[in-house]
């Protein structure tokens, strides 16, 4: 149980850190939006941007 628990702990830290990642990147402009984009591609390499309405 001791490694179930690791496991779904890395987890919910993930997905907080990808939802803070996200609202930081809504207001980012140049640099630092590239930054944010290596960082949130580090943790899900598959995630593509929403397109803009």
């Amino acid at each position: 149980m001791v490694e179930r628990r690791m496991e779904l702990d890395r987890r919910y830290h993930r997905k907080e850190k990808m939802r803070k990642l996200k609202r930081k990147l809504i207001e980012a402009k140049g640099e630092a939006r590239d930054k944010i984009l290596a960082k949130i591609h580090a943790l899900s390499p598959f995630w593509t941007e929403p397109k803009k309405a």
